[in-house]
Parts: C-alpha cells; structure tokens; sequence
C-alpha cells in the first residue's frame, strides 16, 4: 500500500455555524456610539470614512464596526449609505434638479454607485421613483402674496410690464 499521508479530500464541508446573539452594548458605549451616529446624520453629504466615525465614538476602527453592528443591526458604512439614499429619496420628491445633482448633493461619488445602492434601498432607479412621485403628486398651491398680487385690480405686476418702484424713475416713461 503506498498510501500517501493527506491526500483524502473532503467533498462537502462541515456548516459554518450560525454566528450566536450579538452581545447588546451597555449603556455608555451606546452613548458613544450615538455621538458617531449623529455626526453621520448630520454630515452624511461629506465624505466620512471608518477612523473618523470610530474616532468620534473612541473605539478602534474594528471595535467601533462590531459594536455599531450589534447596536443597529447594520454596519457603519451600511447605516450610511442608506441614510444618503432616504436624503436622496426627499429630493427627487421635492426638488427639480437632475438626478446627477442628487447623487453630488447626497455625497455619492459617482452616479453609478448611487443608481445601484438606491435600487438595492428603494427597489427603483432614482429616474422611476422620481417618475412615479410626480405622477402622484398634486400640484404646488400657490402662495397666497403671488394670488393677491395678481388678483388686484389695477396691480402692477403683470406679464410684460416694468414694475415701477420709484416715482419719476427708468421705468416711468
């Protein structure tokens, strides 16, 4: 028999356990995690990496991503983007500017990373939520000052003409 030391092979493998329930933080770390959790609502727009979040929790980068995880159920950089697209959704509700635009004023560093994270978020692209909110949207109501300025008789805004604000000025003749 020449039977080679190792050369069996194992063709199915043993199931990785389940990893067991996270161990909840106490009290004064989840106060410390909150400080980074804040700073990301706050400033999600800029560009905010692992050390700097951990720094402002006072964890090491490693301890601060386990311990976010098992407060929030996420992990920091997660929690993150998300919070860039729920900003990103309110804006393609309420503002008219591109989706490009969006994307910037998130914090996003390209179009595509967006697209694809808002998809995998949402369910949608930006361009076909944008689409289906305006649809369902009402028209903005006119504000009340624009409705009495042109409902008064003889006011002076009116298309096509100057408005005159001093007497005997440029537009006064």
């Amino acid at each position: 028999m020449s039977g080679a030391v190792g050369t069996t092979r194992r063709t199915s493998r043993a199931p990785v356990p389940a990893p067991g329930p996270a161990r909840v933080p106490s009290v004064p770390v989840l106060v410390r995690l909150r400080l980074a959790k804040d700073l990301m609502d706050r400033r999600y727009a800029d560009p905010l990496d692992l050390n700097s979040l951990a720094s402002e929790a006072g964890f090491s980068r490693y301890h601060f991503a386990r311990a976010f995880r098992a407060a929030y159920g996420e992990l920091p950089g997660a929690y993150l983007s998300r919070r860039r697209v729920e900003r990103a959704q309110d804006l393609l509700r309420s503002a008219d500017i591109t989706v490009t635009e969006v994307c910037q004023l998130v914090g996003f560093s390209s179009l595509g990373s967006f697209s694809s994270r808002f998809r995998e978020v949402v369910g949608l692209s930006p361009t076909e939520y944008r689409r289906r909110h305006w649809a369902e949207r009402a028209p903005l109501p006119v504000p009340g000052c624009f409705v009495l300025a042109w409902s008064r008789p003889g006011s002076a805004i009116r298309p096509g003409s100057a408005t005159q604000e001093k007497p005997g000025g440029p537009a006064s003749g």
